[in-house]
């Protein structure tokens, strides 16, 4: 078995650390494994090695966008995650709300902009969001205050087109889907945004399992969950982030995202909620392997 990790994304450190836990874990499952730190080399080194299954924990472009799913496509090699097409959609962050809305579920208000113009204005009343629309892990992300007195100085490193969200108030909470089954919810307790840090530094959140929430709220959470990953498209794990304003009960529960590679990191998510439902990290990981196809 090849476990894939690292790559060239703004998320190289986190699928590193995501692909050594999975490869031990995997090791003691008793599999062999050999880890691959994903390069210009790798349709090669693949087709050279010609493992039985592709462990993907590689995160963000390149390797959670479809690119390395069509690549793994084209050498006829099973591998765990979401196919193509579900991992394209879920990366582009707009197209993702286009699809959930067209499937029923709530999301905020979105426009894509020039970096330029977002500098130059406010394209949408504060407070809102700026992001890359094909970026994970809170990677590039501006929060503009109802109170700012001018639109945010975008660096010039940043994509030339940004999503430009409505700020959704309220908790953060998260559900993992495993193949047909939502696990749980978790709500995330941060002592400001949940950046980068607050996501992957040991002590930036406190996830907090089960959620204490209203049953109602729980309960949208898990349905909100699947029927988002159906309608992406996606297979083997997936996990749904969310916020929620208390003050406006069911109304104000909004679909954030969908991560079809969700972290598999000492302080991810996704793997305290297998352990929550009864798995633990390394039946997790043999789950996922032996869910591995093709999609083709």
């Amino acid at each position: 078995m090849a476990v894939l990790m690292g790559g060239p994304s703004a998320e190289r450190d986190v699928s590193l650390s995501t692909g050594r836990e999975c490869a031990n874990a995997l090791r003691e499952e008793g599999f062999e494994v050999v880890e691959i730190d994903a390069g210009a080399d790798l349709a090669e080194r693949l087709r050279d090695m010609a493992p039985d299954v592709v462990f993907n924990a590689l995160h963000g472009r390149w390797g959670e966008d479809g690119a390395v799913q069509g690549l793994l496509e084209w050498l006829r090699l099973p591998y765990t995650h979401s196919g193509i097409l579900a991992s394209a959609l879920a990366m582009d962050k707009e197209r993702t709300k286009q699809v959930f809305r067209t499937a029923g579920l709530p999301v905020v208000d979105s426009v894509l902009a020039h970096r330029d113009d977002i500098s130059a204005r406010h394209v949408m009343p504060p407070p809102y969001v700026v992001k890359p629309f094909n970026e994970g892990s809170s990677v590039g992300v501006y929060l503009v205050q109802e109170a700012a007195n001018g639109p945010p100085q975008i660096a010039a490193d940043m994509p030339e087109m940004l999503m430009v969200e409505t700020f959704a108030p309220g908790r953060e909470l998260t559900t993992t889907v495993m193949g047909d089954r939502a696990l749980g919810v978790t709500d995330i307790l941060t002592d400001g945004w949940y950046d980068y840090d607050a996501k992957y530094k040991p002590g930036g959140s406190r996830h907090v399992i089960p959620a204490e929430i209203p049953d109602e709220i729980a309960a949208a959470c898990l349905d909100y969950a699947l029927r988002a990953h159906r309608a992406l498209g996606c297979r083997g794990v997936s996990r749904t982030d969310f916020r929620w304003d208390e003050a406006r009960g069911l109304d104000g529960l909004i679909l954030l995202e969908t991560n079809t590679q969700p972290g598999m990191t000492p302080t991810s998510l996704s793997p305290e909620q297998a352990a929550h439902a009864g798995s633990d990290f390394g039946a997790f990981c043999r789950w996922m392997v032996e869910d591995a196809s093709c999609d083709r």
